[in-house]
Order: structure tokens, then sequence, then C-alpha cells
């Protein structure tokens, strides 16, 4: 491995925060110049791309751009996006649609959107996106959402039973806000339920599986891989789901602290010298035989959640972690080993767990030092993937960031506007339509508090 950018500083704050505007205009501009009203956009190609279904578009890059735009304060833009939704948005397409994913872009831009506006009419859409969603919950005899269902009939998919842990518990920060927002209590009611039926099925150790039969409730994978997919948000929103509902849902706090207790106890390892989890089987807290030292860039986001959730030290500890692997490339791969150092995924898919820690620490941070800190290795983050990333249709996945030159894919993540360059762009901005004492940002960096209407 070489070494880049290690130590690099960062300019003035306004000037880093007039960059990173430039950069997510830059990649904006891609997508609506050949793809705007269309999922996403492939910008070395410069076509547009469907997401969750070939053929169908729910402008899903429109709904996850709209409050970083607001943020940004581009509301020619703003106002753009929010007449294509009011006008064009279909919330009752015959498609079987991943719920998860529908639940985080989709449900979670439509509100960020409504606070950031004030237009009802994208309150109005979000409620009924919601309630073609809900199927998936109420269809199950335990609770636990099936992973598609058809949004027109309501019928899931029962062949596609299997959910994976975080599909089963990301969705009570939009579900409650929407809740507290329309007055009807179903949306929040079917989350708690999905918890209360995970969490009836932890082990002795208070470790959870990967994944569960929604028909049978069983555990499909018993291995406990937090803080790694297809786990990882199901902890982060434990914490952000009592953040955001308070105290009448106390009981998230409390699983969120069992369930951490349990993950540092098990599965932190520091053999490395550096703080790292391995995976462990969920009944004895054992590592298996093979795979156990595998980490995943999506685990990266962890570092700011062990700090939000009253573990600063392992957190800013592993956000260390992340740091010494991206010192070593121009921008992280997806997958490695941290054992061996191996890497087993070359990719980069623009992800933005990183960058989504160094905002959490930032705001959390005590002295001016770590204030730079994280700043700092934010900077390095965005000038990396600035780097290495940029087209000129906007900004694109990495097929393998180990080889020089570093070859590049065709797709503009919808997330990528929604999250990586927010991060970052609040870290420097003073943005005074933030509210950085109160402000809570979804697991797809939809703030669903703290919004300022200016």
């Amino acid at each position: 491995m070489g070494t880049y950018a290690t130590g690099l500083a960062a300019p003035p704050a306004a000037t880093a925060a007039s960059e990173v505007v430039e950069e997510f205009m830059h990649g904006w501009r891609g997508y609506a110049a050949v793809a705007f009203g269309q999922d996403e956009v492939r910008p070395r190609s410069r076509t547009a791309a469907s997401f969750f279904a070939p053929g169908t578009s729910f402008g899903l890059s429109i709904l996850e751009a709209l409050d970083t735009l607001y943020l940004m304060g581009q509301d020619e833009e703003v106002e753009r996006c929010v007449r294509w939704i009011e006008e064009s948005f279909e919330p009752d397409q015959d498609v079987s649609i991943h719920v998860f994913e529908a639940v985080i872009r989709l449900v979670g831009g439509l509100l960020s959107g409504f606070l950031a506006t004030g237009r009802p009419r994208l309150l109005d859409k979000c409620a009924q996106l919601a309630d073609r969603l809900l199927p998936a919950f109420t269809a199950s005899p335990h609770g636990i959402p099936y992973p598609r269902v058809n949004l027109r009939t309501g019928e899931v998919d029962r062949g596609a039973r299997v959910t994976p842990l975080a599909e089963a518990g990301t969705n009570i920060m939009e579900f409650g806000l929407l809740s507290r927002l329309t007055g009807d209590q179903k949306y929040v009611d079917a989350s708690m339920r999905a918890y209360e039926a995970v969490m009836g099925r932890r082990s002795s150790l208070g470790l959870l599986g990967s994944a569960l039969d929604a028909e049978s409730g069983r555990w499909t994978v018993t291995a406990s891989v937090a803080p790694n997919p297809p786990v990882d948000s199901f902890y982060e929103y434990l914490w952000g789901g009592y953040a955001l509902l308070g105290e009448p849902y106390r009981q998230l706090r409390e699983w969120y602290v069992l369930l951490t207790d349990a993950v540092l106890r098990y599965q932190a390892d520091t053999g490395t010298g550096r703080l790292w989890f391995r995976k462990a089987d969920s009944a004895t807290g054992q590592p298996p035989s093979s795979g156990a030292y595998g980490q995943c860039e999506l685990a990266a986001f962890y570092a700011g959640l062990l700090a939000k959730g009253g573990r600063p030290a392992q957190g800013a500890e592993y956000y260390r972690s992340w740091t010494d692997w991206l010192n070593n490339y121009p921008v992280l791969p997806r997958d490695f080993d941290y054992r061996s150092r191996d890497v087993t995924g070359r990719g980069n898919a623009l992800l933005p767990e990183y960058a989504n820690s160094a905002f959490d620490l930032w705001r959390l941070a005590t002295s001016t030092e770590q204030q730079e800190l994280y700043r700092r290795t934010a900077y390095q983050y965005f000038d990396g993937m600035r780097a290495n990333q940029k087209v000129p249709g906007g900004y694109t996945v990495a097929d393998d960031v180990t080889v020089r030159p570093m070859e590049l894919g065709d797709a503009t993540p919808g997330y990528w506007f929604a999250e990586n360059l927010k991060y970052v762009y609040l870290m420097f901005a003073d943005c005074p339509r933030f509210d950085y004492r109160d402000g809570l940002l979804s697991t797809e960096g939809k703030v669903l508090r703290g919004l300022i209407r200016t």
C-alpha cells in the first residue's frame, strides 16, 4: 500500500465549504442535464438508470438531493425539485419495491423536503407512500417486515421472506416522524412491533443474528456481524429513534445500550493495535472458523454512533482505524480483512459512512484540536474523492481503487446527493439553515430535525 494525503491540511472553512458546494453542483448538474425525473444517472455514458425496478422511476435522486440543495442555498433547484414531486411523483406504481430502500430514501426524502419547504403535498405523498409500504409489516405474523411489497396491490413477495436485520429495524425514525406529523400512530406502531419481535429473539449474551424469516420469525443467519452489513443501521436506529422521539420510546435507548455492551464485549478486537469488530456466533460469542475479520466500508458509520451513544473514546478509536486505511488508499476500498490487510472488495461505491462519522465526532469534539482533526480528515476524504472519482458528467463509483490509474465504473448512487458532501459541507459552512445543537440526520443523511426555514 502507498500513502496518500496523510496530514493534508484543510483550507480555511469558507474556502472548503465553497469547494464542496462547487463539487456537489457539478454532480447535480450532471444528473439534471440527462436524467432529471429519473432515479439515477450514469455520468460517464450520460444516461439515466432505474433503481427500484427496470423501467420505473421515482425520481430518486431528486428526493435524495432536496434537503442538501436547501442547506446549500440552491433555492431555484429546490423549487424545481418540489414542483417535480408535486406534479410527477407517483406512490402507487404497480411495482414490487424494496421496503428498506423506499423508507430511508423516499419516505425520508419526502419528510426532509417537507420540513425544509413546508409544502403540504410532500407530506401528503409521503403518507400515501408509507400506507402502501405498511402491508410489508402487517402481513407478517410477527411484525418483522417482508423485504418487498407491491405498492399498488399490497401483495408481499413471499418468495423473498428473509429479512436482513437492518431491514427489520431501519424505519422508526421516518415512521416515528411521520406519525408525529400526521397524528396517526400506525406508522410508529409498526416499527415498534418489529423491534419487539427482533429483541425478543436475542441470544442470552445479548447478541443478534444477521437475518430472520419474516414468516416463521426464526433466525436464518445466527452470526453477529455488527457493525457490518446487513445489520448496521439496526443499531443506529435504536439510538436515533430515541433521540428523535424521546422518553415515550425510552425502550429504544435501553435496547441500544444492551446490544452495544454485548458487541463491545464479544466482538471488539484490538489485536492489531487498532479497534476493529470481528464476527461472532450470537449464541457463544466465538468467532467463526473463517471470515471472522472482514470489515466493510459501510461499518465506518459506527465510530460516530459509538460516540453519540455514550462511548466517545471507542468511537474516536474506531475512527482512527478507518483513517489508517484512508491514509493508504486514495479512496477507501469497500471490503478488507483487517488482520491480514488483504483487500477483498476493491471497489468504491461512493459510500458516505466515513464522512458521516467525521461529522458526528466533530459535533461532539470538546477541543479545537479535536475539531480540526475531524475537519482535516473529512477534507482528506473529500479531496480523494474529487481527485479520483470526478468525471465530466458528475461523480462515479470506482471498480478498483488499488490500481493506477484507478478503474472507474459508471454510476452516481442516489445517496451521493443525500450524504457525502452534506456531512463535509456542514462541518465547514456554519450553515444558517441547520441547527447544529439539535439537528438530527437519518441513516440516509436526511435532516429529520433541525432544518431552519429562511
